[in-house]
């Protein structure tokens, strides 16, 4: 890997960092920033076609690519329409409303395609919103089935929110797909929203043919702290306890690893892979218990870890030779305080980071212990990649691309990119040469041996 070199490069010309993950089909690759679609030729970097959205008032937080089913191409508009457009040319087939943008829902996922259904979710954090997983036929653009987070706005003690923020992950042998959901809502007020909040922050199991939901596990209940637990479900069927089992694992933002048995949802590791103040412990199902002396008040409650998280979107990576699960984290502390001004309902307030940094952590999967930590400066925006070969490709916090001996963290070979890097590195073969494939700023980088 130290002999790699730059085969060519694709320059956006949008504002901001991209975060998407390309996706290659017949030798060419589609990408995305918010509004926007390429196809370029994934040999050259020559654009083919180019999309652009029309605009909206929508929060342009990201957007994370595009999915392709036969000839078509889906992608959420960051106002939360959800298009089929031709795949040769990037021409609009259909285009149906998804949620209502005007009320704070907006996009950020890449649809998820299972069998005959396009699964979309919508994201945001305003106060009674309902989050729901949908599932749409991919010819028509109609409504197959809808999953629901959260009670009907206005019944008494219950929340509202838990807004699908991520694509989620597919097990074909179990036919079920497991989601992370976002926070409750008002987000840093539970005095309004007394127990658990189902089924926000929380790993769902959905069905992905009825939409009926098989189990749920809690990473966060009660959250006054707002952390989605939006995170990328990890699957993996590996050995556990001295038997094979069909895992699921998630490093959550609220500073816990889980692993969970994905047929049934049983917990079987909870262990914090960082500084973590906030809970009495875990429960006998392995979810934390928080602390009440932890929540927002007026004179302020020292939390860790911060508000972004110990994790957050970027994407992990399970390595199954090595056993380890590598996340970009970042430890952290913040300074939650509530407001009065802000009365009964609303954010509260947060310092939202006092001090914090960016590493890069092995987590052994059984245990929960961390085997090696790789410095990444200050919170790293990055997702992680591994290699059957035991490598891990990430990036760190100051645009710096790295690849690094999975088993001991060490760094093989780095290359500055010239801007934030936001996204996940990807790979892929393509006339007998691999090619991996990284984004920093407004550029896409390909590199090759």
């Amino acid at each position: 890997v130290s002999n790699m070199t730059l085969a060519w490069t694709f320059q956006t010309q949008q504002n901001g960092s991209g975060k998407s993950s390309p996706i290659l089909v017949d030798g060419v690759l589609y990408f995305t920033t918010p509004d926007n679609i390429w196809a370029i030729d994934a040999r050259s970097g020559h654009q083919l076609w180019h999309y652009t959205a029309p605009p909206n008032k929508a929060f342009h937080i990201g957007q994370r690519g595009v999915s392709i089913l036969k000839d078509k191409l889906y992608y959420m508009s960051s106002d939360a329409h959800l298009l089929a457009l031709n795949a040769a040319d990037g021409k609009v087939l259909w285009d149906v409303v998804v949620a209502d943008s005007n009320k704070g829902q907006w996009a950020t996922m890449s649809p998820l395609v299972v069998g005959n259904h396009i699964l979309v979710g919508a994201s945001g954090d305003f106060d009674n919103l309902q989050g729901f997983l949908r599932a749409i036929d991919p010819e028509t653009g109609a409504t197959q089935w809808t999953w629901i987070a959260t009670p009907p706005v206005g019944t008494p003690n219950t929340t509202s929110g838990g807004n699908i923020w991520m694509t989620g992950t597919y097990d074909p042998e179990l036919n079920l797909v497991y989601f992370g959901t976002g926070n409750p809502t008002p987000v840093l007020n539970g005095k309004v929203r007394p127990g658990d909040d189902l089924y926000t922050c929380s790993i769902v199991a959905i069905n992905p043919d009825t939409g009926k939901l098989a189990w749920a596990f809690q990473p966060s209940p009660h959250d006054t702290h707002d952390w989605d637990a939006a995170e990328i479900p990890v699957i993996a069927d590996a050995a556990f306890g001295g038997a094979p089992r069909k895992l699921l694992m998630q490093a959550s933002r609220n500073g816990y690893f889980f692993v969970l048995d994905r047929t049934t949802g049983k917990n079987l590791v909870t262990a914090n892979f960082g500084p973590v103040n906030w809970t009495l412990g875990v429960d006998k199902d392995g979810r934390p218990i928080p602390n009440p002396a932890k929540e927002p008040a007026p004179d302020g409650r020292l939390i860790a870890p911060d508000e972004g998280g110990l994790t957050n979107y970027r994407s992990p990576s399970f390595d199954p030779k090595t056993g380890l699960f590598i996340v970009s984290a970042s430890p952290s502390y913040s300074l939650y305080f509530s407001k009065p001004a802000d009365g009964a309902y609303g954010w509260s307030g947060a310092d939202y980071s006092l001090w914090s940094k960016g590493v890069l952590e092995a987590i052994d999967y059984k245990t929960g212990k961390i085997r090696w930590s790789h410095p990444l400066g200050q919170r790293a925006g990055s997702g992680v990649m591994t290699t059957d070969s035991g490598l891990t490709f990430s990036g760190d916090a100051t645009g710096n691309f790295l690849a690094l001996d999975t088993a001991t963290g060490n760094t093989l070979w780095h290359a500055g990119s010239g801007g934030q890097i936001a996204s996940t590195p990807i790979t892929y073969e393509l006339d007998g040469h691999q090619v991996v494939l990284t984004s920093g700023g407004t550029v896409l980088y390909a590199w090759t041996l």
